[in-house]
């Protein structure tokens, strides 16, 4: 919880809707969202008194997002990160990605 607002600061300008699970359901997280004016989408814990509502459409684009870096994560390089630099691991993020894009605009 601690390093979520100076890590949020830097993309607030750039965001409408923060999707997260339930570990990110706290009131301090939920404020600095709010602060933003972008919609905190995070499903409220089973132990939380009052439960705020969440949006369950926008809370489902969080499972494609999660299945893309598992499919990501598939390949060896950038799951364990070789690569020194940040422009280097971003390519190869980038040529995964359209390995995976390919099959879907392309038939064959």
């Amino acid at each position: 919880m601690q390093g979520f607002a100076p890590l949020f600061r830097m993309i607030e300008d750039r965001v409408e809707a923060f999707l997260a699970d339930r570990g990110y359901d706290a009131d301090a997280i939920r404020e600095e969202i709010a602060a933003t004016g972008a919609d905190a989408v995070i499903p409220a814990k089973s132990n939380r008194r009052n439960p705020g509502p969440h949006d369950r459409k926008k809370y489902r684009w969080r499972n494609l997002i999660e299945r893309l870096f598992n499919k990501l994560k598939n390949w060896r390089r950038i799951a364990t990160r070789y690569d020194k630099t940040k422009e280097s691991y971003l390519g190869f993020v980038a040529l995964a990605s359209i390995k995976l894009w390919i099959p879907f605009v392309h038939e064959a």
